[in-house]
């Protein structure tokens, strides 16, 4: 088996769950070395640890390492098979991002696949689940991929409890993206949830929205989850133009005020808007390895993030590809091609 040393000292959990997909997909094994040193706390979290163990799980693996804590992992894969899998992460660690370790080895499957993930669905350092069922998937499909997700119970950061069900099926070839050129503004939308809080935060939240954005103030974009498993807000912004979707997400957190929350999530959203490029910040991450996967593909975006350098220069070790990205209308154009 081929295999591949990596260096994940100057990177996150990223390099990684992308070292993790790119070895299922290309079945070549690697040795990471230094996971997570730039962190706080250095090596396996419980997040990460599900992530391999799903990716083992699915891709038939021999692991080496795999423990709390390690900050050195070999994996070695085998035959990738479609299946029915569970995993949890036992905390409010993300199951999103779990989610998109496995995805693009299971839609290369022979067969269909049912996926039920449990953790944090409303994790402040991954995409939410309302990202995933509204932008990334959606990307996704554009390209041929066909998996839908239902998200049966909330979990906010630091409960977790979180539980969503996704179904994969089997994509013969990817076509390669061209999400160059955005459409027209077709609408901004606002809501807020809320567990175990008062609404009054979230109401407070929906108003500087409303106040920066135009989005509408009514009570009704406040959700309450019941049952609460745990406190928990999350303040979010949806950004339409033509058939894509933008999903922005502002938490909130001990000694933050609502309107801070709101200033926050408002900025995010106005820094997109005033760009020129066709995805956002996060989206334009993630649609790095799929492109890859593709053999080329394009897209717009208003910046250019250290994770997408480092993501890519990730890829271009385990595939025959290179990414390339110039200064564009202020923002970026960044391109795959093999």
């Amino acid at each position: 088996m081929d295999m591949i040393e990596l260096d994940g000292g100057q990177g996150g959990g990223q390099l990684l769950r992308s070292a993790l997909t790119l070895s299922l997909c290309t079945g070549t094994g690697f040795t990471l070395h230094n996971i997570r040193a730039i962190r706080r706390k250095p090596g396996l979290m419980r997040q990460h640890l599900t992530a391999v163990n799903a990716a083992a799980r699915v891709g038939n693996a021999c692991v080496h390492g795999a423990e709390l804590g390690a900050t050195s992992l070999r994996f070695e894969p085998g035959a990738v098979s479609a299946g029915d899998y569970h995993f949890a992460t036992g905390s409010s660690g993300s199951a999103t991002l779990v989610l998109q370790t496995v995805l693009p080895a299971l839609w290369r499957a022979q067969g269909a696949s049912q996926l039920r993930l449990e953790g944090g669905t409303h994790n402040p350092l991954a995409p939410s689940a309302d990202f995933i069922a509204e932008s990334y998937l959606p990307a996704l499909q554009r390209m041929g991929v066909q998996a839908s997700m239902q998200l049966l119970q909330h979990g906010f950061h630091p409960a977790g409890g979180g539980v969503m069900e996704v179904q994969v099926q089997p994509c013969a070839a990817l076509q390669p993206p061209s999400l160059e050129v955005r459409a027209p503004l077709q609408g901004i939308e606002a809501q807020v949830l809320m567990s175990g809080l008062s609404t009054g935060i979230g109401l407070r939240e929906l108003q500087v929205l409303a106040e920066t954005l135009g989005v509408d103030p009514h009570p009704r974009n406040v959700q309450s989850i019941r049952p609460a498993l745990g406190p928990g807000n999350v303040a979010l912004v949806r950004v339409r133009h033509g058939d894509h979707v933008e999903v922005f997400s502002g938490h909130g957190e001990r000694s933050v005020s609502a309107e801070q929350v709101g200033a926050r999530l408002a900025g995010q959203v106005k820094q997109y808007l005033d760009g020129a490029g066709a995805v956002g910040e996060y989206l334009s991450d993630q649609l790095l390895l799929p492109m890859a996967l593709a053999g080329g593909g394009a897209f717009t975006t208003h910046v250019l993030s250290d994770h997408l350098v480092s993501n890519a220069r990730l890829i271009e070790k385990f595939l025959p590809v290179e990414f390339d990205w110039q200064p564009h209308e202020g923002g970026w154009r960044v391109k795959v091609q093999a």
